[in-house]
């Protein structure tokens, strides 16, 4: 079973209203999204060794309420769309201690070799590819 990823927002992640900058959410799904791919198996340091990055393409965040310093955000990652070559990670950050909604938001990404070039997960990494497939299914499982 994987684990969310928490963040503990800090001072310098604020602005002057006391609230943290909106910048900072998009600082954190990374935060989550390398968290995730970890516990998955497939870091991005074990795939940029092996010659794929996996660049950003699209970020989409809804903001529902603020986060303050010192508040803690429970980050629930997940694979919200796979096909081998692009994916799709949803994030769902709530409040620690009151569970409260703060921040939803995805992310797309591809994959390409060091210089660029698409690469197909199922073709040249089926390992990866199926760690891929398997927490999809195991999402879609559970009704995210």
């Amino acid at each position: 079973m994987l684990k969310d990823y928490e963040h503990n927002a800090k001072y310098y992640e604020t602005d002057q209203m006391g609230c943290v900058h909106h910048s900072n959410y998009i600082r954190w799904m990374e935060e989550a999204r390398v968290d995730l791919m970890d516990q998955m198996g497939c870091g991005y340091r074990a795939m940029e060794e092996a010659g794929v990055c996996s660049p950003v393409l699209e970020v989409n965040c809804r903001y529902k309420s603020m986060v303050r310093f010192g508040d803690t955000v429970r980050i629930h990652a997940w694979i919200k769309e796979y096909n081998g070559i692009r994916m799709t990670i949803g994030y769902e950050m709530r409040d620690v201690s009151s569970g409260e909604l703060r921040t939803q938001a995805e992310s797309a990404h591809c994959f390409l070799t060091l210089d660029g070039r698409p690469v197909s997960l199922k073709r040249s990494y089926p390992e990866w590819d199926k760690l891929f497939r398997n927490m999809l299914e195991m999402e879609a499982g559970k009704g995210a």
